[in-house]
């Protein structure tokens, strides 16, 4: 499973320090050598979009992965690899950027021809300026994109592109993040994966603690002394500490993390997909050749 991470101090811009892999002999690492890919991101102080990421497999480097990286934002953006959809390269490594905005995605989505072909019908061409790889992720992005581009604030563009994936496409798993300079959205949908969310107040739990944060596989780790004076909202795949206050999103919920941190929710998705994907028809599927 791809691991999400996503947090927002806005309008604060903190200093964070991050590491992608952070145990050597984590589970994860023991279970699949090394991750697909990992990557980065966050956006300078003109709102310009600031990505690290690297194909990492074990026939490359994974120094990259293991080294610590210090960024300074507001919004940050963080994810692990697990490849379903696209080969081991750059261009099929999260984040993905489009229209200064930035997301990662765990899951899976088929029927790409189909969406393909809305994405034709929603842009009025190829989509060749916004799907630059393979993946499935990157198409789910440009139909956001595309819904965004017509008009709708995106809140609504990402409702309306999951609710026609769902409607239209056979689906595992839609669970993304997505960032501006400003602000965060994620959204889980459907039950197939979980994804937590975090409200931490200055300090933390105990009012004078700095940010640091591990998942229990050792595959992210962050740290910010900047969040010892500042509040922030974390998302990601599983609670990252023992803090009572982790909740995990219900199956269809978006969250909208605006400037504050002010944190708002709602169910935007509530029926299951139209054309479920099983985890026993995904097994065989990666079976196959």
């Amino acid at each position: 499973m791809c691991r999400l991470f996503g947090m927002s101090a806005a309008p604060n811009r903190v200093a964070a320090t991050f590491w992608l892999i952070d145990a050597p002999d984590s589970l994860a690492l023991q279970s699949r050598r090394e991750p697909d890919g990992v990557g980065l991101g966050v956006f300078e102080p003109d709102g310009t979009p600031l990505v690290y990421k690297q194909p990492v497999a074990a026939y490359q480097d994974s120094g990259f992965a293991r080294e610590a990286h210090e960024l300074s934002a507001a919004t940050f953006i963080a994810h692990i690899r697990y490849a379903t959809t696209g080969g081991l390269n750059p261009r099929n490594t999260h984040p993905f950027v489009q229209d200064g905005r930035l997301l990662a995605h765990n899951g899976m989505v088929e029927g790409l021809d189909r969406l393909d072909a809305k994405l034709r019908e929603e842009l009025g061409t190829a989509a060749g300026d916004l799907v630059l790889g393979d993946t499935d992720s990157e198409r789910v992005f440009a139909l956001i994109t595309a819904y965004a581009r017509a008009g709708r604030d995106v809140s609504q563009a990402i409702t309306d592109a999951v609710g026609w994936i769902a409607a239209n496409l056979p689906v595992y798993a839609v669970n993304l993040i997505l960032t501006t300079p400003t602000d965060l959205w994620a959204l889980r949908y459907p039950q197939t994966h979980d994804l937590y969310v975090l409200s931490r107040a200055a300090g933390g739990e105990h009012g004078d603690r700095h940010l640091d944060h591990a998942s229990a596989a050792g595959t992210v780790r962050v740290r910010s002394a900047d969040l010892a004076q500042a509040p922030s909202v974390v998302v990601a795949t599983e609670r990252m500490d023992e803090d009572p206050g982790w909740r995990a999103l219900s199956p269809g919920e978006l969250l909208h993390v605006a400037p504050g941190p002010e944190v708002s929710s709602r169910i935007v998705l509530p029926d299951p997909p139209a054309h479920p994907v099983t985890p026993r028809h995904r097994a065989a599927d990666e079976l196959s050749p």
